[in-house]
C-alpha cells in the first residue's frame, strides 16, 4: 500500500491506505474496538471490587497489561498486512484534541492537590466535587483517548512516530495501573504529563514543518509555561527547589525570545487553550450538578 497525501488539504493526515477496502476497514476498527471494550470492562471490573490502591499488581492489572501487549502486537501485525488506521475515517484533530482534553482533565482533577496557578487553588464545593467525579470516572475517557489515539495511526517509522508511540506506550502502562500506588506517584504523573510537551515539539519539528518555521518552540515553551505555572507545584518541593527548577528554564526562554522575539506571542497559545478549555469544562460539569440537582428535586416532589 502506498501513502495517500495531499499537502493542499488542511490537516490532511497522508499516512492512509491508498487503497481501502471493506477488509482494510473491519480489520482496524474491529480491532479498535476489541481493545477498546476489553479496557473499558477491565477498569469496570476493578471499580466493582471498590479495593482502594495497592503496593502491587492486582491480576486486573496483568490482565490489562496482557491485554494491551496483545492488542499492541495485532495493531503491528495488521498495519503490516493492511497498512489502515482509524485516521482515513476520523479527523485529526480529532486525535489531537482528545489529549488535549485528557490534559485539561488533569489539571481539573489535580487542582485540590497542587492547584491550578502557582500552587494557589480554586476553591468551592463545586470545583470539589468536580475534582472528585473526574477521580472516580476518568479512567473511561482517559482509556478511550490513549486507545484512540493508539488505532488513529498505522504503525510508522518516521522520527514523529517512533517518539509519538515511546509516548503512547508509556501512557498504556499507566492506563494498566489503575488502583496502584505507582499510578498515582506524583513524579511519574508529571513525567508523563511533561512528555506531553516533549512529544508535541518533536512532532512539530520532524512532521509538521521540517526546516520552516519554527512551530517546534511554541509547542515547547508554551508547554513548559504550563509546567512552571501548574505542573511543577505538584510535586511537593520547597520554594527553594522550585525557584532551582524554574530559573534555568525561564533563562532559555527568555535567551530565545531575545533572540526571535517576533515568536513570542506563540508562547501563550497552549497555556490559553488549556485554562480556558479547564474553565470551559468546569461549566460543563456545574451545569450537569445543576440539571442533576434540579431531577433529584423534581423525583422528591
Amino acid at each position: 500500500f502506498e501513502l495517500r497525501a495531499d499537502r493542499d488539504v488542511a490537516f490532511w493526515y497522508p499516512w492512509v491506505s491508498a487503497a481501502p477496502t471493506v477488509w482494510t476497514r473491519l480489520s482496524v476498527w474491529g480491532l479498535y474496538a476489541a481493545h477498546q471494550l476489553t479496557i473499558w470492562w477491565l477498569i469496570w471490573r476493578a471499580q466493582s471490587r471498590a479495593t482502594g490502591y495497592s503496593d502491587s499488581l492486582s491480576s486486573i492489572n496483568v490482565w490489562a497489561m496482557v491485554a494491551n501487549a496483545v492488542f499492541i502486537t495485532l495493531h503491528l501485525v495488521q498495519t503490516h498486512i493492511f497498512y489502515d488506521g482509524l485516521a482515513l475515517a476520523v479527523p485529526e484533530q480529532s486525535s489531537q484534541w482528545s489529549v488535549i482534553l485528557l490534559l485539561v482533565i488533569i489539571l481539573l482533577m489535580e487542582n485540590q492537590r497542587r492547584g491550578l496557578f502557582f500552587g494557589l487553588k480554586v476553591k468551592g464545593t463545586v470545583m470539589r466535587e468536580s475534582s472528585r467525579a473526574l477521580r472516580k470516572y476518568h479512567g473511561y475517557y482517559f482509556a478511550w483517548a490513549i486507545i484512540y489515539t493508539f488505532w488513529y495511526h498505522p504503525v510508522e517509522l518516521t522520527s514523529g512516530h517512533l517518539a509519538g508511540y515511546a509516548y503512547m506506550m508509556l501512557l498504556i502502562l499507566q492506563s494498566s495501573l489503575f488502583f496502584t500506588r505507582f499510578h498515582v506517584n506524583r513524579v511519574w504523573t508529571m513525567m508523563l504529563e511533561g512528555l506531553f510537551v516533549l512529544h508535541g515539539a518533536l512532532v512539530a519539528a520532524f512532521i509538521l514543518s521540517p526546516g520552516q518555521h519554527m512551530i517546534w518552540a511554541q509547542f515547547l515553551f508554551s508547554g513548559m509555561a504550563i509546567v512552571l505555572i501548574t505542573q511543577l507545584h505538584g510535586l511537593g518541593l520547597s520554594s527553594r527547589g522550585k525557584l532551582l527548577v524554574a530559573a534555568p528554564v525561564v533563562a532559555v526562554m527568555v535567551g530565545f525570545y531575545a533572540l526571535r522575539p517576533e515568536l513570542i506571542a506563540s508562547v501563550g497559545s497552549l497555556p490559553l487553550t488549556m485554562y480556558f478549555g479547564s474553565f470551559l469544562l468546569f461549566l460543563v460539569l456545574w451545569l450537569l450538578g445543576r440539571f442533576g440537582h434540579m431531577l433529584q428535586g423534581l423525583r422528591t416532589n
